[in-house]
């Protein structure tokens, strides 16, 4: 059975390993890291920089074999009302197996239930198929936006599809 907790410092190295190649990398955390590969110093430390105001909140997932997932939830309005989850991510050992969807629909829950959200946000990559289908599989919508975002990585410039949960 899947539980949450909050990230534990600890935590960072278990999940950093995961990311094998710069391209997954990037599909994970588009420019919010400067180089790869990640280290876990980097995570503690962007996420020390991020966390303000209890508005961030880092998640831990774990079941029988261990940690095998993570995410963050942080708040884009002043209200409170609209949560974004981030930095979505499961054991690469792990995937394919509907562990993603299991954890999404965990971070789900914990927006509306604990945080009183009314809608949860994310964005992700056009390139990056999987996770597109795990986040409609759990639920969300994609959106369009008065302006689309992109990034520009590895020479490419990559679109970034918002989706949202409402309850």
């Amino acid at each position: 059975m899947l539980k949450l907790r909050p990230f534990k410092n600890c935590d960072a190295e278990i999940i950093t390993s995961w990311i094998k190649d710069e391209y997954s990398f990037r599909q994970w955390s588009a420019d919010r890291y400067k180089k790869f590969p990640p280290r876990a110093k980097d995570m503690i430390k962007l996420y020390q920089t991020t966390d303000n105001n209890d508005s961030f909140f880092g998640f831990t997932a774990y079941d029988e074999k261990g940690v095998c997932g993570h995410f963050t939830v942080r708040f884009t309005d002043e209200e409170k009302k609209i949560a974004r989850l981030g930095f979505i991510i499961v054991d690469d050992n792990r995937r394919g197996t509907g562990l993603g969807k299991a954890l999404v629909t965990l971070g789900i829950r914990y927006c509306l239930e604990f945080l009183k959200a009314e809608k949860i946000t994310l964005g992700v990559f056009e390139n990056n198929a999987a996770a597109y289908g795990c986040y409609l599989s759990a639920g969300f919508k994609e959106v369009t936006l008065p302006e689309t975002e992109y990034y520009h990585i590895g020479g490419e410039k990559w679109k970034c599809i918002e989706m949202e949960y409402v309850k």
